[in-house]
């Protein structure tokens, strides 16, 4: 029997970046807020002298124990799905900061071009330029109309970069910080890609170039390049993540409560509306039902579908007939790109998680697709994020995968290999969906979440071409021998891509085309709004996390108007 609680102004589900900029807005305009998150509370002074390698970036401490909650997966709905058992192609994070504490800090603003990719795709190239089993439609909202919130994103978190992009949107501002050190690495690719008639920039990076205080007076501190970010929390305060800086502010308020290992299993609605959740105390297995006057689902891409499809809260996808929305348009990303042998050594040790140059010239639409059979492009990088020794045995294509030549071959080519990756978009297709699975459920008896996904032709066709790019520059940067990605086929959890799954809760500007209004509040109940990287319609050639953050602080903006006035906000 679960026990009912007080009623608050506003539940938060999850507190990763999305739940701890929705908790901290609310707050501080005077909402009684309640945060639940089913992992533990950490903070700094938890990675103290953090430097295990096995521990954090090969047995995954901050991440989510699939042997109480996984997702199934499949290519295809002929195939069976199977549960992930490990955690490999991306990597879910659990506990106070969520993947924001375990993240590189790569910070970008998505195109103008990505919130009108149907329209803008069409007047160009006319309406067949991609088959209509490719799903594509605009966001609902312009980059205009989230430029400010991309600025108030980067503010609190003292984001460091230079405007010398000429291809991404107009910025009004320029960047709290200035961009990280331009290393030897960096200037090697710099002078490589200028020749080449390219123009690189700095990345835009949370890995601070300086200390900072943001405008709710968190201190965030500079970094020290030691090369321990991804799949690490930062021991110095310098990455910036929710834990130093949103969760914080909204502590301030006494407006905020967080519970830790309060895991959500339903939304309850009645009506048009829905009245709070349902969660289980993971340590005590105790069951509560919190009401609320607006709940807030802040989790990852994954718990928020799951959580409206158990709860019946949308109609789900259908492949078949075209009906419905929830779930659909679950997108990935791509990882085209080149690895370069050298003869002369370099501190490849060091660096950060951000720190990195980047082009964007194969970017967005920024190049004429006319005569090439896919659309969009990606961002193309060198980051120099610190090879660590157990994850990094560099090898060239043709030398054996064990053995004593391995060996040789690992530890000279250590400090004399440097990668160029490109993140190429994906765009949504028809088979790509996310859903409920028939036959397997979570610890807490709820089904699991199923993924059905597959490369594409735009995906397979997009890989080789900037492939070959990356190709060209690593030949110009005076690489002794060039390994090119091998063309992708179909897709495998096996071997880590990344952490930038999107879709099946989308945004848009009707009910028949997405699960949630350009404020991110749900059409079938009022006061329940979807927040995080679910919202995209398709994903584009960056990090997800900027446009994730400014999103969440325009819904923070219409979750406090709502609580004023009630009603759509569109």
């Amino acid at each position: 029997m679960a026990t009912n609680l007080p009623k608050v102004d506003v539940i938060v589900v999850g507190l990763g970046w999305t739940g701890g900029i929705i908790a901290a807005e609310c707050a501080k305009a005077g909402l009684k807020v309640i945060g639940l998150e089913r992992g533990r509370s950490r903070g700094t002074e938890d990675y103290l002298r953090i430097h295990d390698e096995y521990r954090y970036a090969l047995r995954y401490e901050l991440m989510q124990d699939l042997s109480k909650e996984t997702i199934t997966i499949r290519n295809n709905r002929k195939m069976p799905a199977l549960p992930m058992r490990q955690l490999s192609s991306f990597l879910l994070g659990e506990g106070l900061g969520g993947s924001g504490t375990h993240w590189n800090g790569h910070t970008w603003r998505f195109y103008p071009y990505d919130f009108q990719i149907k329209t803008m795709t069409d007047q160009k190239y006319g309406p067949n330029k991609l088959s209509k089993e490719y799903l594509l439609q605009d966001w609902g909202v312009t980059y205009d109309e989230l430029e400010p919130y991309f600025y108030k994103y980067e503010q609190t978190a003292g984001i460091s970069g230079e405007d010398k992009n000429p291809f991404w949107g107009k910025r009004a501002q320029q960047f709290p910080t200035p961009p990280m050190k331009k290393t030897p690495i960096l200037k090697k690719f710099e002078g490589a890609t200028q020749k080449l008639g390219y123009t690189p920039f700095m990345l835009p990076s949370a890995n601070l170039s300086e200390a900072y205080t943001n405008p709710d007076g968190e201190v965030i501190n500079a970094c020290q390049y030691c090369g321990f970010c991804e799949r690490f929390g930062c021991e110095y305060g310098a990455k910036t993540s929710p834990e130093i800086t949103v969760i914080p502010t909204a502590r301030k308020t006494g407006n905020f409560e967080e519970r830790f290992h309060a895991n959500v299993v339903e939304v309850i609605k009645n009506g048009n509306k829905v009245s709070g959740v349902k969660y289980i105390d993971t340590q005590s297995g105790e069951e509560f039902i919190q009401p609320a006057e607006v709940v807030v689902l802040a989790s990852y891409v994954m718990n928020n579908a799951k959580l409206l499809m158990v709860s019946k809260i949308g109609e789900q996808y259908d492949p078949d007939t075209g009906r419905g929305t929830l779930g659909k348009n679950y997108c990935y990303q791509i990882l085209p790109g080149a690895t370069g042998y050298f003869d002369e050594q370099m501190n490849v040790f060091m660096g950060a998680g951000a720190l990195g140059m980047t082009i964007d010239d194969f970017n967005g639409d920024n190049f004429d697709h006319s005569d090439l059979d896919f659309i969009h492009g990606g961002s193309i990088s060198i980051t120099q994020t610190g090879y660590r020794p157990i994850e990094t045995n560099p090898i060239q294509s043709d030398t054996p995968t064990w053995g004593p030549e391995f060996k040789k071959n690992s530890i000279y080519n250590y400090t004399r290999t440097l990668g160029i990756g490109g993140q190429g978009a994906s765009m949504p297709h028809k088979e790509n969906y996310l859903s409920l699975d028939g036959n397997y459920k979570d610890a807490y008896g709820v089904p699991l979440l199923q993924m059905t996904y597959n490369f594409t032709d735009q995906d397979r066709a997009l890989h080789k071409h900037l492939s070959e790019v990356c190709s060209n520059i690593m030949k110009e940067m005076g690489a002794k021998t060039v390994d090119i990605k091998k063309p992708i086929t179909d897709y495998d959890i096996v071997g880590y891509q990344t952490t930038h799954n999107t879709g099946g809760t989308i945004m848009g500007s009707s009910p028949d085309n997405s699960v949630v209004n350009s404020y991110l509040q749900h059409w079938d109940a009022e006061n329940l709004f979807v927040v995080g990287a679910g919202n995209f319609p398709h994903n584009g050639g960056y990090n997800p996390t900027g446009t994730v953050a400014a999103l969440a602080y325009r819904s923070a903006e219409g979750i406090v108007n709502y609580s004023k006035n009630g009603g759509s906000l569109v």
